[in-house]
């Protein structure tokens, strides 16, 4: 998945299906460094009990979202505005990049152009 902080994305399983949202956090696994789960600004959202502190004088109950599986979500293409699957290419001047399968347009730059040579 080429899912970045910043993409839009449309929320296509749980809760909060059918909505969209912007990507605030994306939570790699340890191991692999693979995108696993998502923080998507105003969705997933739960109540979180708060005893009283100096930080937090009232207490009570907090509304904070909380991450959901990055399977769970669909990047909104920001060409033809629909929820699309994305794949990456290589460009003439060897740069990668996302495109939108959908429309086919280019959506942003992964990897910086290639040099040959080595050094």
């Amino acid at each position: 998945m080429h899912i970045r902080v910043d993409d839009t994305v449309k929320v296509i399983a749980g809760n909060d299906r059918g909505e969209t949202g912007k990507v605030q956090r994306v939570i790699r696994d340890k191991a692999t460094r693979k995108p696993v789960r998502v923080v998507v600004e105003g969705m997933n959202r739960v109540y979180k009990h708060v005893r009283r502190s100096q930080r937090n004088p009232q207490g009570g109950r907090l509304s904070t979202e909380m991450p959901m599986s990055i399977a769970n979500v669909q990047l909104v293409c920001p060409v033809c505005g629909q929820a699309s699957r994305t794949g990456s290419r290589l460009l003439d001047d060897g740069s990668k990049e996302r495109f939108c399968k959908k429309c086919g347009k280019g959506i942003g730059q992964i990897a910086p152009p290639h040099t040959a040579g080595g050094k």
